[in-house]
């Protein structure tokens, strides 16, 4: 096997037991690694039990900035006897597969000839560390961390300091950990005749340090969607838990004791329980018709329930927000998995006649961009809009160039004060005034008598009066319509990456963040492609205008169905058979083969280009 050479460019990943405390150990490598300069990226995929299952822990860390997960790992470390002989499978050839040598042998059926192979005595070393069993399964990871920081040559230094802020609070949980540390890590310079001998080579994959993160920021996509809310005036937050969205809201709670209270101690937010997502949602709705920016944040079973009053949202013109960080359906589904399952459901959702705006962040910047971006939406079009993460984006880290306190203004929309209604001799709730299809409301509470109005959500006419003439119901449903065309002038743009190539490719989303490493692998192949990134329904002309100037266009989603490729097919059925769907939907991130495997093969199948095998 030759022997690999690569610095700073490596796939790592860690085969644990749900429960085990390896999250906290996982972290310690990835946020060392971040600490150093390089750029990484985490994603953690594990079971929806609380112990006992199998999990993963994908480390990838590239100088190109290639942070998506791979389909095979350069460094497999498998310390699950459950998972013993799959996770062989996992390795790339001629990767390493360093294993606990206390918890099974390596069956010479699946023990594979182009892998490396190196036994560790975690128990035997874990032995070493503590003679207290309740914590011994916890301390193994470390000593895993250990082994790694210095066959990798990671920064020591780093390493602690990392390790230190995770157990520090404690000195009973710090000195142990520290203790587990050194154990790994001396035991690979105590035995490198061993080491070498197994390897047959030298270890290739190393660490250097590096200062290109000084200007970047590490979080989860909740986290920034969280701070992101608060610095855009959510005021509001009602919610039921439900994973993978709870820590949203938990991260609204910790930093809004911070951020929205005054130094009086005075909370200028209010966040609520619910006792189910019905209730969540009627809470915001009710919140929202009284001026506040409120918001839930939840889950496809939660959306699924919230339908009714998503309905009354959009017929009675309520601004709220709900951010939906999907994960795998249908019914429950696998709740710990992640998806883009929930595109045509959240749309129209509700009975009858709806559409719902949606926005599709990529990365943490646009979850904390898009927080403030929703709101503004919301109260200018005066209806609900969704913000679609998903599980991925939401609990995984992430790494974003560091980026500055908004200063955008908020856009309340058509918002009537009490100089306007002084003005007016009669009010009309539900009727546009400047051709958009809004229709300017009022806030309770404005000092003037004719400030208030009904609001209803069952067939209503321009006045806001109850009615079932059909053409009083068909003039308002009419103008709700002529909403979506507004909508258009205030969503965010998609990006888009346009050489004039034949082939090119739609993705939104986490779909993104394999892209630039697959349209590089798919040039190496001779298919130059072109791209262009959602990032909201409804669609702009721009997106017509890119499906148009190619010959044929890949849709790249995590659904079984195509979901967006059947939007896109909606609104621009003459254009449809350009489209080609792509899909991904076994529940893991999207990783560039599965986007450049595809489109190889129907490339070739279909004699689109000429293709470099």
């Amino acid at each position: 096997m030759a022997n690999l050479t690569s610095v700073n460019n490596f796939v790592i990943c860690v085969g644990t037991v749900n429960g085990s405390g390896s999250q906290s150990a996982n972290n310690i490598l990835l946020k060392s690694l971040f600490r150093m300069g390089i750029p990484v990226g985490g994603k953690n995929v594990f079971p929806s039990n609380i112990a006992g299952l199998p999990t993963w822990f994908w480390i990838r860390a590239s100088e190109q900035g290639y942070l998506a997960r791979r389909k095979q790992a350069d460094v497999m470390v498998a310390m699950n006897p459950q998972t013993l002989a799959e996770d062989q499978k996992t390795v790339k050839p001629g990767g390493y597969f360093i294993f606990n040598s206390d918890i099974g042998v390596i069956n010479s059926e699946t023990k594979r000839s182009d892998v490396h192979y190196l036994g560790v005595p975690f128990k035997k070393l874990v032995d070493q560390a503590t003679d207290q069993v309740k914590i011994k399964k916890m301390l193994i990871n470390i000593i895993y961390v250990g082994v790694l920081a210095n066959l990798m040559k990671f920064d020591k230094e780093t390493v602690l300091s990392c390790l230190k802020d995770q157990f520090g609070h404690k000195e009973s949980v710090m000195t142990p950990n520290l203790k587990g540390f050194d154990i790994g890590y001396n035991w690979v310079d105590e035995n490198k005749t061993e080491i070498e001998s197994a390897f047959t080579t030298a270890f290739p994959f190393q660490v250097e340090k590096r200062n290109q993160n000084k200007k970047y920021v590490m979080m989860d996509g909740n986290t920034a969607a969280a701070l992101g809310a608060i610095f855009g005036g959510c005021s509001f937050v009602s919610w039921y838990p439900i994973t993978p969205s709870s820590s949203l809201v938990e991260n609204y709670i910790k930093y809004a004791a911070n951020l929205r209270t005054s130094e009086t101690g005075q909370k200028k937010y209010g966040v609520v329980q619910a006792e189910d997502e019905l209730a969540a949602m009627g809470m915001i709705l009710g919140a929202g018709w009284t001026g506040a920016r409120a918001m839930t944040a939840t889950s496809g079973p939660g959306v699924s329930l919230m339908s009714e009053a998503a309905g009354f949202s959009y017929y009675a013109e309520i601004p709220c927000v709900v951010w939906n960080v999907q994960r795998v359906g249908p019914s429950t589904g696998m709740p710990t998995r992640t998806a883009q399952g929930d595109i045509l459901s959240t749309v129209y959702l509700s009975h009858g006649d709806t559409k719902h705006p949606l926005l599709l962040p990529a990365n943490i910047k646009e979850c904390f961009d898009f927080a403030q971006h929703a709101f503004d939406l919301a109260e200018r079009l005066q209806q609900l809009v969704f913000v679609m993460s998903d599980l991925d984006l939401g609990m995984n880290s992430w790494i974003e160039e560091a980026w500055t306190y908004p200063t955008k203004p908020y856009d309340r929309g058509k918002v009537l004060s009490e100089a306007d209604l002084e003005k007016i001799t009669t009010y009309m709730r539900y009727t546009e005034t400047d051709g958009d299809a809004i229709a300017p409301r009022t806030l309770p509470g404005t000092k003037k008598m004719n400030a208030a109005y009904f609001t209803r959500g069952s067939g209503h006419n321009a006045k806001g009066l109850y009615t079932e003439d059909s053409a009083e119901y068909k003039e308002v449903i009419d103008r709700l319509a002529r909403k979506w065309q507004t909508a258009k002038k205030f969503i965010p743009a998609p990006v888009i990456d346009d050489r004039k190539n034949d082939v090119g490719i739609i993705a939104y989303g986490t779909t993104d963040m394999p892209m630039r490493e697959a349209r590089e692998i798919l040039n190496s192949k001779g298919i130059k492609t072109d791209y262009l990134r959602l990032r909201a329904v409804p669609f702009t002309d721009d997106v017509k205008t890119f499906i148009q100037n190619h010959k044929v266009i890949y849709v790249i989603e995590q659904n079984r169905d195509g979901q967006m490729a059947q939007l896109l097919t909606t609104e621009y059925p003459e254009l449809s058979a350009k489209l080609v769907s792509v899909r991904q939907y076994d529940g893991t991130p999207v990783t560039a083969e599965n986007i450049f495997e595809p489109l190889l093969k129907h490339a070739v199948q279909n004699k689109i280009v000429e293709v470099m095998l």
